[in-house]
């Protein structure tokens, strides 16, 4: 069995979320021969040298886990894209490339994080581009931590104010632009987080039906997706 997750959002200001997800490693993740985190793990990411002490026991919690024999990947969001070697050291995970191809019940599929496929949201992929390039990121990581912590309160406030803003359709994945990476990868089925929006979609890839599996967000409830012998299957789970 193998199990994904993503956008916990994990933060000290929601503690049941946080005591949510300890039950999970302690329990159904123990069962899993692995667990993917697909991005927005944590609510924001300052950079390795600038954890608290919640994310080193979220990193203690996981290693704990990984030495149980669950192998551990995690992937950037576009809110903890710093989450950096050190970290994953700690935690005993291995960091994935956004898009990654992995290989469930033989077939082979593509793994995102999913803010690259809003395309329509001309502003955030500006941003995007921008803070991900190499040379601003090593700009931000040489900032005084206390710059970074400003930095990133500023970029959070801002993108909600702005998610408020925006129409549905410019804050969700744009079709063309699915289609066009699964053909990309030669892939007829896609998982991805980042749009709260947990649902799995039938789409035709050239000429070929495919689908894309939207990953839920943890807030009201928990999500996972599980995929064992029998296929694929997402549900929700309450958090206490």
């Amino acid at each position: 069995m193998i199990l994904l997750i993503s956008d916990l959002h994990l933060e000290e200001e929601r503690p049941d979320i946080t005591r949510a997800f300890l039950h999970f490693l302690q329990t159904r993740a123990r069962e899993a021969e692995a667990l993917y985190i697909l991005g927005d793990f944590f609510e924001a990411w300052v950079g390795d040298d600038g954890m608290s002490a919640f994310q080193h026991g979220i990193a203690r919690a996981l290693r704990a886990l990984s030495d149980t024999g669950t192998r551990i990947f995690l992937m950037h969001g576009n809110r903890d894209f710093m989450i950096g070697r050190a970290f994953c050291r700690e935690a005993g995970c291995t960091l994935l490339k956004d898009p990654s191809i992995v290989s469930f019940n033989g077939e082979p599929v593509l793994l995102m994080h999913g803010d690259s496929l809003c395309t329509l949201d001309v502003g955030y992929m500006k941003l995007r581009r921008l803070l991900r390039n190499p040379l601003s990121l090593f700009i931000l990581r040489n900032l005084p931590l206390s710059a970074r912590h400003k930095l990133a309160r500023k970029l959070r406030s801002e993108s909600r104010t702005q998610t408020r803003m925006k129409a549905s359709d410019i804050i969700d994945v744009t079709p063309d632009e699915v289609a066009r990476v699964m053909a990309e990868h030669s892939v007829r089925t896609l998982i991805h987080g980042h749009t709260h929006r947990p649902a799995m979609h039938e789409l035709e890839v050239n000429g070929q039906p495919a689908r894309r599996i939207v990953l839920g967000d943890w807030d009201q409830q928990g999500w996972a997706l599980q995929v064992d012998a029998s296929g694929l299957h997402q549900a929700p789970f309450a958090l206490s």
